[in-house]
């Protein structure tokens, strides 16, 4: 049989709010905005994304699940985007019940709060997962199986920690670099592990739906479904499955309705299921389908930002570094505070998408950092999250 194992990412962090250095000790409302048009009003922007995005995919999914007996999906949530949506959309917290009732959508397990705690704190990475499981099982009622660290950041020693905690499978960025003459079309045994499966993302044909979709001066532009499954039958042929791992937002929100993202998924869809040799697979069935075909090692950090493929997204300049240093150290004298409220917003901090924010890079991936941020420049991205960092310091010793 010939596999895809699709996978979408659903994540919505807690933007800070422009907190200045006056706020610092005389306001702790890091996160409501009271101007509802402001690029940080958590509000409006999941509510913005829920229209353009969440719904009409999440009623895509549930079309091609009725429609289709063989269609299946894998999603991971993270902690942020369910405590928006219980408060903003809580319908979507109700489909995605209905749709894991099904058994044909399996969520992955990850970081509460989407954080690259395990390269910092790892008692704090494993607060953040437990956190995250047992939300999952409280709305769900299922506990994840599979596992896939913040923005697939994945090391050797990720793949250990996950085997240990008893995970079937972890995901990870199918890299050239790291797999060389090898393709990302197998399942694979990470290093110096015994029972947990490496699932690879394809990159090339995921990003070519995720990021290429729209872009006009993409040589294969427009994408039809005819030529994209005519690549899918090219590449099976470097193995049987095919690991379509992006972000979910990639349908509505990076590629607009109006470039046909929902009609070519659509299609997509009932076009591979259409030769009774192709099928889709959740991860934990992706894991099942063969026995590793080789051992994989990755020493050195990989995830599927920018064109490294590594941590610089979120550590490549100094304000980000010192940012991210001065947070940690904060942990202990948070946790020991046992403020409920502290806590919280300490661990909203941990969201990397608060470090993307302060990223300083050029041309392309800088392009995508301006995109998704919420801030002017990086530079004021990290101004007012040290002033957020120094009322926390001013909460801890009164």
């Amino acid at each position: 049989m010939h596999s895809i194992c699709l996978y979408l990412h659903v994540h919505q962090p807690f933007r800070y709010r422009k907190y200045t250095v006056f706020d610092a000790g005389n306001n702790t409302n890091y996160w409501n905005d009271p101007n509802y048009d402001s690029k940080q009003n958590n509000e409006r922007i999941f509510k913005k994304v829920a229209k353009k995005s969440y719904y009409p995919t999440f009623e895509l999914i549930e079309k091609n699940l009725k429609a289709h007996p063989g269609f299946k999906i894998s999603l991971s949530i993270t902690g942020t985007w369910l405590e928006q949506a219980e408060l903003w959309a809580p319908d979507l917290i109700e489909k995605i019940k209905e749709l894991v009732k099904t058994g044909r959508v399996e969520i992955i397990g990850e970081t509460y709060y989407h954080s690259l705690a395990f390269f910092y704190d790892k008692e704090e990475f494993e607060a953040q997962v437990k956190l995250h499981a047992e939300k999952i099982k409280s709305l769900f009622g299922v506990t994840p199986k599979v596992f896939r660290n913040t923005e697939l950041a994945y090391n050797d020693d990720l793949a250990k920690w996950a085997d240990e905690a008893g995970y079937k499978g972890i995901l990870a960025e199918g890299w050239d670099k790291v797999l060389g003459w090898r393709s990302s079309n197998h399942v694979y045994r990470p290093y110096n592990c015994e029972k947990i499966r490496l699932l690879l993302k394809n990159y090339r044909l995921s990003d070519d739906i995720a990021f290429r979709f729209s872009d006009k001066n993409w040589p294969e532009w427009p994408l039809t479904v005819e030529k994209y499954k005519s690549w899918l039958e090219t590449d099976i042929f470097r193995g049987d499955l095919i690991n379509l791992f992006m972000d979910f937002e990639t349908f509505g929100e990076h590629q607009w309705a109006d470039t046909g993202i929902f009609s070519f998924m659509d299609r997509l869809i009932s076009s591979w299921l259409e030769n009774k040799e192709n099928q889709f697979v959740t991860v934990s069935e992706a894991c099942d389908l063969e026995d590793p075909a080789d051992e994989i090692s990755m020493p050195k950090t990989v995830t599927w930002a920018d064109t490294e493929r590594d941590l610089s997204a979120w550590t490549g300049n100094q304000m980000q570094k010192e940012a991210l240093t001065l947070l940690y150290e904060l942990k202990e004298k948070v946790l020991e505070s046992d403020n409920k409220s502290l806590i919280e917003d300490f661990r909203r901090l941990t969201t990397s998408d608060q470090a993307y924010y302060m990223c300083t890079k050029y041309w392309n991936d800088g392009d995508v950092h301006a995109y998704f941020s919420a801030y002017d420049t990086p530079y004021d991205a990290f101004m007012y999250y040290m002033n957020v960092l120094r009322d926390i310091e001013v909460r801890l010793t009164n």
